[in-house]
Parts: C-alpha cells; structure tokens; sequence
C-alpha cells in the first residue's frame, strides 16, 4: 500500500525532474535505474535505495531538505482554484471584503 510520504515524495521527484527539463528515460539513465523503476517511484508504487536517492539529490542538484519539502507545495491551479473558491465565498460579505481588501493593500 502507498504511504502518503512515498505519493508526496515520488511527486516531488517527478515535479523537480521536470523543471529540470529531464524525461524520464534520461533521468532515469543518469541515476543508474531503469525507466519503469523511476516510473514507479515517481507514482509512489516504490521506495528507492538510499543509493539512488542520492543520484537523484546529485543530478537535480539540491538538497535534502529541498526533496523533502512537500508539505507546502501546491500546483498553480490548485492554488488558483482555492482563491477562487474563497473570493466566491467573501464576496457578499462586506466585513470579509474590507479585510481581503486590506490584505491586498499591504501586498
């Protein structure tokens, strides 16, 4: 069964891949596995040795604590959705509106 950590971790992996402007046959080449081991790791199907955790820490060049830190990240539509959802919801309060406002003044 997928621990929510393992799904977290392979899609930060994934996400941190991508940015780099990898597929996954040429990163998967570069840490020394293959293809459909990376594939499972990326959907959270496998754990990887420590090995090749840090080929992977290697080759994207960071840290750690930069793959480690998932907790926070959230795509640009998910974080896109959720303020529309919430303006939806403030918009016919007034006292909510003069707060947002505020909020959005001090930007």
């Amino acid at each position: 069964m997928k621990s929510y950590i393992q799904q977290q971790l392979g899609k930060r992996i994934q996400e941190l891949r991508k940015i780099k402007g990898l597929s996954q046959e040429v990163f998967a080449e570069k840490i020394g596995i293959a293809t459909n081991t990376l594939s499972s790791i990326e959907t959270g199907n496998a754990f990887m040795t420590s090995q090749t955790l840090e080929k992977i820490l290697e080759t994207l060049n960071i840290s750690a604590e930069d793959l480690f830190s998932f907790g926070e990240q959230i795509g640009e539509d998910e974080m896109f959705s959720y303020i529309h959802k919430k303006l939806d919801l403030i918009k016919n309060n007034r006292e909510y509106l003069k707060i947002f406002y505020n909020i959005l003044k001090g930007i």
